[in-house]
């Protein structure tokens, strides 16, 4: 896993434990996250008031946002330290991945879903840099990956759009897999907290068997949340429990950061 250098990584967040953000996401009733899923990992002053210059000297548009570099980029990453135990950095790609993920399907949606999963490209080539970590669950064989990339904010809404279509289109539909067989797939929406400037998240099930006639159950969420030219996508995926809680919060906690590191670079210019 690549380490961010000295200067990027004053910009992280402190740690946090998935048991803590277990623990309060508990407390909500209705199962979607608040404000306080998680800690508010960045505190601005609040900038001094000023009167308002005269209409002559107001700029005539607000300047553009700088672009990030790589060195940022990998600075909004996660990391293990944020989930803690016991989630380690990863071993290799997921057994599922080619086992389960490599499958087609008559319906061109749910094979472009299928083939996003697979691919990680969900967005397709990035305009900018792009940083990836994996991360594993030694405990319930999961495994996470969170990227972080640039990209037209029209080609992220487009794309956000036509996954708001995946329930209704692909809410159930069978995919053959080149090592597992057909594969029964439900697509439902998941809820996720309100960060960043658009976001979707979606959970997929597989439903099967190997060839011993064992059965087999894959989960994997899909989440995606745009932050000015930034993307964060993140899949959460494993044959074990895979909680929909660790996906929404640090789904949370990325978007948090990637905005953080963009107001830092903001700060600079």
């Amino acid at each position: 896993m690549p380490h961010a250098p000295a200067t990027a990584r004053a910009l992280l967040v402190p740690a946090l434990s998935v048991s803590a953000l277990l623990a309060v996401a508990a407390c909500s009733a209705d199962g979607r996250e608040t404000a306080r899923s998680l800690p508010a990992p960045y505190t601005a002053a609040p900038a001094p008031s000023s009167p308002a210059a005269p209409a002559a000297e107001q700029p005539a548009s607000a300047p553009t946002p700088p672009a990030l570099g790589e060195e940022q980029v990998r600075a909004a990453l996660i990391t293990e330290a944020d989930l803690g135990e016991p989630w380690v950095p990863t071993r290799g790609a997921a057994t599922w991945r080619d086992g389960l993920l490599k499958a087609d399907t008559g319906n061109t949606d749910c094979r472009r879903l299928l083939d996003a999963l697979y691919t990680e490209e969900l967005y397709g080539a990035p305009t900018g840099p792009r940083a990836v970590v994996a991360l594993d669950d030694s405990v319930h064989d999961a495994q996470l990956r969170h990227q972080v990339a640039t990209h037209r904010p029209a080609d992220v809404d487009r794309v956000l759009d036509w996954l708001g279509t995946l329930p209704e289109t692909c809410g159930r539909f069978t995919a053959t897999t080149t090592r597992a067989g057909a594969q029964d797939v439900g697509v439902e929406e998941l809820s996720l907290p309100e960060v960043g400037d658009a976001r979707l998240a979606l959970r997929v099930t597989m439903a099967g068997e190997t060839a011993d006639g064992e059965p087999t159950y894959l989960t994997v969420d899909l989440a995606t949340v745009r932050v000015g030219e930034n993307v964060v996508v993140l899949t959460n995926g494993g044959f074990g429990e895979v909680l929909s809680e660790v996906t929404r919060a640090m789904t949370h906690l990325g978007a948090d950061r990637l905005a953080e590191v963009g107001r830092q670079a903001r700060v600079r210019v």
